[in-house]
């Protein structure tokens, strides 16, 4: 079974999406092989359920400015990072597979630095983020605390959820676990300020407040 959502025409330069139901772990790893690395699209598994997304510009430009704050903030409070980007998250054992917007190892770089990730004996990543601003079927936050990730950003365009995992489930949170000398108010300035004055000045203007 197919579905799509309709998409408000204020968020139609945001993202595109197809949802695919009653999908087996098999099929899941065919379509993927099947397109390659080569692609816009990124594909996330849950339940059975396959969605394909298309980002775009909205989508695309809120996920590079909140990866460049990340790379500013961890080099200023001079910690460790690995950035995987969408690099195809997959446990077949859940079964659950994923392609996030970003992903990085914090904590955890020392222990895959120069490695090939595979969750079977890695830890998971310190952080992912998740661009979700149109309607998503999948619950990617039972699906990032199946696989056992510390924190979870969800930016939906206008703001920012930060969750810590606890007992197996996401909690809201005000701060970053990776980052909790930040406040979030500082992104929400960064983001007004690439929109206003160029990601290079506010790359500056970010390093001169923290």
């Amino acid at each position: 079974m197919v579905s799509t959502a309709p998409t408000p025409a204020r968020q139609r330069t945001a993202e595109q999406r197809v949802l695919f139901q009653n999908i087996s772990w098999q099929s899941y790893q065919q379509i993927l092989d099947a397109l390659g690395d080569c692609r816009a699209a990124k594909l996330t598994y849950f339940n059975g359920c396959l969605e394909i997304m298309t980002p775009l510009q909205e989508h695309e430009g809120s996920s590079s400015r909140i990866d460049q704050f990340i790379n500013v903030v961890t080099e200023e409070t001079d910690q460790n990072l690995s950035s995987l980007q969408s690099t195809t998250l997959n446990r077949p054992e859940l079964p659950a597979g994923a392609e996030p917007d970003q992903c990085y190892y914090i904590a955890n770089e020392p222990l895959v630095r120069g490695k090939t990730i595979d969750l079977a004996t890695d830890p998971p990543p310190d952080l992912v983020l998740e661009v979700d601003i149109t309607h998503t079927d999948i619950d990617k936050n039972a699906l990032y605390a199946a696989m056992g990730v510390p924190e979870f950003w969800r930016y939906d365009g206008q703001s920012l959820t930060i969750y810590h995992l606890q007992l197996g489930q996401y909690r809201e949170a005000e701060t970053s676990l990776s980052f909790p000398n930040v406040e979030k108010s500082l992104l929400y300035q960064f983001l007004q300020d690439c929109d206003e004055r160029g990601e290079t000045a506010s790359k500056r203007i970010l390093r001169s407040r923290l």
